[in-house]
């Protein structure tokens, strides 16, 4: 099996490694840095964007003819890991979620004129979007079989009514992915709608409180009070959500991932950079046996996370859906992701639990990570199908048959 990875990937990555150490880490211990929601404020991004773009490291998930830099899933599992050293990184790159997962659903399915309407201004880093699934009881959560906001077909368009909530980003973005149902049918009865916040008949209830720091935009309540859409803002086909949803959030979750493992080794760094200068009663904490098996274990878990996220991006890059694979990691990756910075701050001691390191930011960051895009739970149970209708084929190589 090869591990290698490119010469132009890793040429990227050194490059994000040295912006993020240059520009991104400084910027992080400077308050003034900071936005109400504790998330990077508004002039500095558009500072460091312009910084990023200039440096050509803009989009680079995305196709060349789309603006982006051409990178496959692999190597976007190198510099997503990358960027995603600082807590800023990613929506410096325009690699943050919502927007990354939006803009990789609509290169794939929007038609010409969707693109140049609704992805082309989000790449250029012009507008924010968000992505609209998630309702309250007794709607669609992880099961998007119970999504109940309806659409109604009308003269030329579709009316809109229903109720989401935990939009991400939703306050600040201009561009939405909607999903409807449109009939009862368990397989098409969803569709994928578009539109922009200038639209009426629908409006942000309040934006929720959370326990971590939040994304631009926030975690949002919307309500749908008759929102009308015309013919041409659906994406794809009527009855074409359930295929939409699959299509975005499989990759999403494993860019999750991918960030996620970047900032488990940032913990991992702090650590061990005050280890090795703190003492008690006469022995460096580096040179205790305790924290050296702590340090260890995780290098050993992150390098486990590296490699599961790895085989669910080479899977993706083959045409696969990769559903074992992702759940697999998305399941690995953010318990390791709350383990990482628990144990920097235990290290850390009452340091680690101060507002002087950037361990607590990412604690209580982490915590959202199990439940994010399918809690740990509901990844369990579709291992579990797959392990019970394929038995012992659960565990199959991939065969190169051209291979002797």
């Amino acid at each position: 099996m090869d591990f290698t990875i490119p010469a132009r990937v890793e040429s990227l990555r050194a490059r994000i490694t040295d912006f993020v150490a240059r520009e991104l880490i400084p910027l992080e211990s400077d308050p003034a840095a900071y936005d109400a929601h504790e998330n990077i404020a508004h002039d500095a991004l558009a500072a460091m964007r312009e910084k990023a773009r200039a440096e050509g490291l803009w989009c680079l998930q995305l196709a060349p003819e789309t603006g982006g830099g051409g990178l496959d899933k692999q190597g976007m599992a190198v510099c997503y890991e990358a960027m995603n050293r600082s807590i800023f990184g990613p929506v410096v790159f325009n690699s943050a979620a919502p927007d990354d997962g939006n803009m990789m659903l609509l290169e794939k399915v929007a038609t010409p004129a969707q693109k140049a309407r609704w992805l082309a201004p989000i790449v250029a880093g012009e507008v924010r979007s968000a992505f609209a699934m998630t309702e309250p009881h007794p709607g669609g959560g992880s099961d998007p079989g119970m999504i109940r906001t309806s659409a109604e077909r009308i003269a030329g368009g579709w009316r809109i009514t229903g109720r989401k909530w935990f939009i991400t980003g939703a306050a600040e973005a201009r561009h939405f992915i909607l999903i409807a149902r449109t009939s009862d049918d368990a397989r098409r009865g969803l569709t994928a709608f578009l539109f922009h916040a200038d639209q009426p008949g629908w409006r942000i209830a309040r934006r929720i409180p959370i326990m971590g720091p939040e994304e631009h935009g926030g975690h949002c309540e919307l309500v749908f009070e008759g929102l009308e859409v015309a013919d041409d803002a659906v994406l794809m086909e009527v009855g074409d959500g359930l295929k939409a949803t699959q299509i975005r959030l499989g990759p999403a979750r494993l860019t999750h991932c991918m960030r996620w493992l970047g900032l488990a080794e940032r913990c991992v760094e702090i650590a061990n950079a005050y280890a090795a200068e703190r003492e008690g009663f006469g022995v460096r904490l580096a040179d205790r046996e305790s924290v050296q098996l702590m340090l260890g274990d995780l290098a050993m878990k992150i390098e486990v996370g590296r490699l599961l996220v790895m085989k669910a991006a080479w899977a993706l890059d083959q045409g696969s859906f990769a559903r074992k694979e992702i759940s697999m990691a998305k399941i690995a990756v953010a318990n390791l992701l709350h383990e990482a910075a628990d144990v920097g701050i235990q290290i850390n001691g009452a340091r680690g639990y101060s507002k002087d390191t950037v361990l607590e930011w990412i604690y209580r960051y982490a915590r959202q990570a199990r439940l994010v895009d399918g809690a740990d739970e509901v990844h369990k149970m579709v291992l579990n199908r797959h392990l019970a209708a394929e038995g012992d084929a659960f565990w199959r190589w991939s065969v190169d048959e051209e291979r002797p």
